[in-house]
């Protein structure tokens, strides 16, 4: 039996390019999990192991790793730093306990960080702060504490000072004991020395140690008290009141270094022993019911309550589907049933494995608090809960983002068109952000994501690693079409060949539609001139001719038809003569109804900095978006804009360059409005040229 109280449940998480994967490397060099340190310059590092990881030195997938430090089991995932990504960082901040945010000495808080911070800030994680890369040139540790202050809107609580910046960067000061620690040039973590801070820096020390200290004894009133008359606390009580504060999220203490130079990484190890929580010090997951609202109850992190666990992730590798489980309670051995309330159906636990990056050591069994990986599970997805059968509960579930950004993608070949398929089914269950769908308009098959480099990289993944070559093409807009005017007219249909022939007439109105309401039939017939068992019929035939407007073939929406008379034939009336009668009224009366272009219009909102609002704000109104408002931030300025879809492809890297890189934005379908004149024209004139080819 595992004491809960010896776990660290943490995620490494920070902006492009600041030191995550290094650091994650030394930190299993220095718990003796690997004994080669692997580069992600060389693209050798341990947790990066997807070719395209290796190639593009980024982190894409969160990988996830267990080690040991000071007797305390540590599970760690490297989470991705690139914005289209995000989606890794926010599955990854749900299923841990604390986090270690990384910042480059020279970069600063950039904007990724500021995203995966708003999210830790919602998942109310614990954090530690680590400025890395101090030997590097422009590096400035005191700048990026200020930075963190002032565009996080957080409490940086500073625990150790640098000695000696850039090239001349040896080790670090621990403020707590004021003893320093030296590393020699050797580049290996265990090299160092502990000796005396320089002279030079006394003040600093004691300037800095003081505001440690006043920050820190806040979280105890008795401690407080003797303080202010005078009375020192001991280390034993300080560490005692940081460890609160920072599980309470009222500061964050911030250690620094250079992981690539294997300096002040066991400060950073010893902090996230000493002040990140265990998974019993968490707020416990909320239970929710069927329609995800929660039920009061809560998921305890206990061994001995019923299972409850959270699948985060899934993973397809050459051993086959990986599932990633966050035990939030109870226990799970080998030869378990267990329930998944999602999809209601039960699942044997064949092998149990604790994952190292793409190594895998077996397991008989893991309990709360555990993350481990579930080999061959079936049919369960991220964000969904698996759960002991006689006492069943769902946990709060994932919301993933809508996808910003499709593109159409076709086999090449008739013998890749059933190996696409089957690839793309397995990388949507890896990826809730990626979705495929098929335009039923043009057949074509249509990928969606978070961004260009997110498809960029799918379509790179269906290569390599599924041997499926595609054309990629343009994206499209699904526009509609619908009527503005009342028409009343009537419609015969006659046909005689040899033996019966086909009679039906109906007299109806065509007539628009409120907005979002579809398709609507009525018949107010009287006298039985239509014959009330071929109503359905007409409904039918209406029904099947608006899939395709007459405009650009783009479907109907939003228009009424009420049949008001007729006219019936003995012998030659049938369902099927009243079906055609219907199609060929729609073609007749749709074209003098009036009929026009509708366009999907996108709810957008912007997060950028301050100095870019004017620009971004002018950006939206050229592509003919209506502000809707503007909310100042902690860390940035959230527009809210309404803009068609048409307009807003490329817009992440237009964004990008109006921001320096520190805009995002997210956008979701909102409703349909009528196209502008000169829009309408271009979109018919490129349709009727596709139907002519």
């Amino acid at each position: 039996m595992a004491d809960l109280k010896k776990y660290r449940n943490i995620g490494i998480f920070a902006h492009v390019d600041a030191g995550k994967t290094t650091t994650t490397e030394r930190i299993l060099k220095l718990t003796g999990k690997i004994h080669k340190t692997g580069e992600v310059h060389d693209g050798e590092a341990t947790t990066d192991f997807m070719e395209q990881e290796a190639e593009r030195g980024i982190t894409i997938q969160s990988a996830a790793t267990s080690c040991e430090w000071n007797g305390h089991r540590l599970n760690i995932i490297d989470t991705p730093g690139h914005v289209d990504f995000t989606i890794e960082v926010y599955r990854s901040l749900k299923v841990l306990d604390g986090g270690v945010g990384v910042f480059c000495g020279s970069g600063g808080v950039e904007p990724q960080s500021e995203t995966n911070w708003r999210y830790a800030n919602e998942s109310e994680v614990a954090r530690i702060i680590f400025v890395n890369k101090l030997d590097r040139m422009g590096a400035d540790f005191y700048r990026v504490v200020k930075q963190v202050e002032d565009v996080l809107g957080a409490n940086p609580l500073v625990m150790v000072l640098p000695i000696g910046i850039e090239d001349q960067f040896t080790g670090v000061v621990d403020l707590l004991t004021r003893k320093a620690l030296v590393w020699d040039d050797s580049g290996l973590p265990e090299n160092f020395e502990v000796q005396e801070p320089p002279a030079d820096m006394a003040d600093a020390i004691e300037e800095w140690r003081e505001k440690l200290i006043e920050t820190a004894v806040e979280q105890d009133d008795d401690l407080m008290e003797a303080y202010l008359e005078g009375e020192e606390p001991s280390i034993e009580d300080l560490k005692r009141c940081i460890r609160k504060g920072t599980i309470a999220l009222d500061f964050f203490p911030t250690y620094c270094g250079s992981a690539f130079k294997n300096k002040g990484i066991q400060p950073v190890l010893d902090a996230v022993v000493d002040f990140l929580p265990d998974p019993t010090e968490v707020k416990p997951q909320p239970e929710t019911d069927e329609e995800g609202n929660e039920t009061g109850e809560y998921a305890i992190v206990d061994p001995d309550r019923p299972l409850r666990a959270l699948a985060f992730k899934i993973m397809d590798d050459r051993f086959g589907a990986l599932t990633f489980i966050r035990i939030y309670s109870g226990r799970l051995k080998k030869g378990d049933t267990v329930l998944n309330t999602y999809t209601g159906k039960t699942e044997r636990i064949g092998r149990i494995v604790e994952m190292h990056a793409d190594e895998r050591i077996e397991l008989d069994g893991a309990q709360a608090g555990d993350i481990v990986a579930i080999v061959g599970m079936k049919n369960v997805q991220t964000g969904h809960t698996l759960c002991d059968p006689n006492n069943p509960a769902t946990l709060e579930p994932m919301v993933f983002p809508e996808p910003v950004i499709s593109m159409a993608v076709a086999p090449k070949d008739k013998g890749a068109a059933e190996k696409l398929g089957i690839a793309l089914s397995k990388m949507i269950q890896e990826d809730p952000s990626f979705r495929v769908e098929t335009d039923e308009d043009s057949g074509e098959t249509i990928l969606k994501g978070m961004g260009e480099l997110h498809l960029d990289i799918k379509i790179d993944i269906l290569k390599r690693t599924h041997g499926v070559e595609v054309e990629v093409g343009k994206p499209q807009v699904a526009y509609r079409e619908s009527i503005t005017q009342r028409v009343e007219d009537s419609y015969t249909h006659k046909k005689q060949t040899g033996g019966s022939g086909q009679f039906a007439k109906i007299d109806y109105i065509v007539e628009p539609g409120e907005p979002g309401s579809g398709f609507e039939f009525e018949s107010v017939v009287t006298g039985g001139n239509v014959p009330r068992e071929f109503w359905p019929a007409v409904q039918k035939g209406f029904e099947k001719s608006l899939e395709k407007g007459v405009l650009a073939g783009y479907p109907c929406l939003d228009f009424k038809v009420t049949l008001v008379d007729g006219g019936y034939h003995p012998v030659d009336s049938s369902a099927v003569a009243y079906e055609l009668a219907a199609a060929a009224a729609y073609r007749q009366t749709m074209p003098k109804a009036g009929p026009q272009l509708m366009e999907p219009i996108m709810k957008v909102d912007v997060y950028c900095p301050e100095d870019n609002v004017g620009d971004v704000i002018g950006d939206l109104n050229r592509r003919r978006g209506m502000i809707k408002s503007q909310e100042p931030g902690a860390t940035s300025v959230h527009v809210r804009a309404e803009c068609p879809l048409s307009e807003m492809f490329g817009y992440i890297g237009d964004l990008r360059t109006m921001t320096s890189g520190r805009g995002q934005f997210s956008m979701e379908f909102s409703h349909y409005l009528p196209c502008p004149k000169n829009v309408a024209e271009e979109v018919i004139k490129e349709a009727r040229e596709r139907e002519g080819k």
